[in-house]
């Protein structure tokens, strides 16, 4: 009884409109997810092994922050995987080697100012399970461009916010 008062209160304490554009950001975040799992099905390779479930919940709840921009959203989830893919070459699929593929990739979204968290996720994937150079193309850069689409769709006809952000 207590757990449902305490969510009760929690629930009047949110505005409508913070409760509406959450539920409209968990919709949107829920048909995408439910489009990459049909996707992941489709491509064969399971829905663990592609990266995108964290960067949808950033796109779609907090399409104001940088890292959930374009250049973050699109350019991390390249250069994480090329840097996963360069340390795979360089050294093979060991852990070691998955885990300092993640600092490379962080590294270089740094540099590249395409810095976006989620994206970290990919050089791992890629070193850990020796994956091949075609997950560059399916299911990173093919599902980055369709989150792109999908996130400007979203805000532009349903959350009716803008994204991207325009440049100050």
């Amino acid at each position: 009884m207590a757990s449902d008062r305490t969510a009760v209160k929690a629930l009047m304490r949110v505005g409508r409109r913070d409760l509406l554009a959450g539920a409209v950001a968990g919709l949107g975040g829920a048909i995408a997810i439910g489009t990459m799992e049909w996707f992941s099905v489709a491509a064969g390779y399971p829905l663990g092994v592609i990266p995108f479930a964290t960067s949808i919940v950033l796109v779609v709840g907090s399409p104001e922050a940088e890292p959930a921009q374009p250049r973050a959203l699109i350019g991390g989830h390249l250069v994480s995987a090329l840097a996963g893919f360069a340390v795979l070459c360089l050294t093979g699929p060991h852990a070691w080697a998955a885990a300092a593929a993640v600092g490379v990739a962080i590294l270089v979204m740094v540099v590249t100012d395409t810095f976006h968290p989620p994206a970290g996720i990919s050089p791992l994937l890629i070193v850990s399970g020796n994956l091949p150079w075609a997950f560059l193309l399916a299911p990173v850069l093919a599902g980055v461009l369709m989150l792109a689409a999908f996130a400007y769709g979203w805000h532009r006809w349903v959350s009716r916010r803008p994204w991207p952000r325009l440049s100050q």
